[in-house]
């Protein structure tokens, strides 16, 4: 049989080109490099019900709200919260925290909220987010019961979708509540924080289940114990803090100007 080596030659050498153009592809760096796999959401048991993509010039002032101060947010943190240090860049909500001095606060971040505006009770919600990693960083996911102005904390329940502290190598996911007091439950996974990962619970009637890339690492049951709390509807947050109770109040200022991506964030629910 007569082999054309040179056309074989060729059709290779086109074939690893294309290969090797789309590995590149797809470990590309920066802000939009993909995220691991994750197997699509469940369409037949899911339905999306609201999400940001961040796709737009600025943040949807339709369904966030910008906390201006510098309390601390009850950790004894350092920064002080402004809108200005959060905004679209590359398709991505970025929110920057900085050496510099408003009142008596050395650093500024952002932390963000849908109160009021995008609530809702049980249903998936998820994040896709490459985080800041250095000393006295605390970036969160989280979310808070929407009758907190009324009953106060931990009456009102709270659910850390994802936090990370420092430069450690675990993500944590923990629910707060009152039960004569307050009392916490919550897990850990090791993950690569300073690179894209999908940060998720699945919350309904029964637990709450939290996720990295869709694997599951830790569910709490909310179904005793005075969990009412988590009967009720929640609103979203996002911030970055600086400094707290829990980082501890030493910051590495070489790695500031910090930054916090969220390329979108998807709320589903069952049909």
């Amino acid at each position: 049989m007569f082999i054309n080596l040179r056309k074989i030659f060729c059709c290779s050498f086109l074939l690893m080109s294309i290969c090797a153009f789309s590995f590149c592809k797809k470990s590309g760096g920066g802000a939009n490099n993909p995220p691991p796999y994750q197997p699509p959401v469940d369409t037949a048991k899911y339905q999306l019900v609201w999400s940001d993509e961040f796709n737009g010039s600025a943040i949807d002032p339709s369904a966030w709200n910008f906390e201006i101060d510098g309390n601390g947010g009850g950790n004894h943190e350092q920064e002080y919260y402004k809108a200005e240090n959060a905004g679209i860049e590359d398709g991505n909500l970025v929110i920057t925290a900085k050496k510099e001095t408003v009142g008596s606060k050395n650093y500024t971040s952002a932390r963000m909220t849908t109160q009021g505006k995008k609530e809702f009770k049980y249903g998936k919600i998820e994040a896709r987010m490459k985080l800041p990693d250095g000393q006295g960083f605390w970036p969160a996911f989280w979310m808070l019961g929407s009758d907190i102005n009324d009953v106060g904390w931990p009456k009102s329940g709270e659910t850390d979708i994802m936090e990370h502290i420092n430069t450690d190598s675990l993500i944590y996911g923990t629910i707060h509540w009152d039960n004569n007091g307050h009392v916490q439950d919550g897990g850990n996974v090791s993950s690569s924080p300073s690179q894209y990962h999908v940060y998720s619970v699945e919350w309904d009637s029964v637990s709450i289940k939290w996720f990295v890339d869709s694997v599951q690492y830790h569910q709490s049951f909310i179904i005793n114990n005075s969990t009412e709390e988590f009967h009720q509807p929640f609103f979203i947050l996002l911030n970055f803090a600086v400094g707290g109770d829990w980082p501890g109040q030493t910051i590495d200022d070489s790695l500031l100007p910090a930054k916090m991506y969220v390329d979108w964030v998807r709320v589903y629910q069952k049909k």
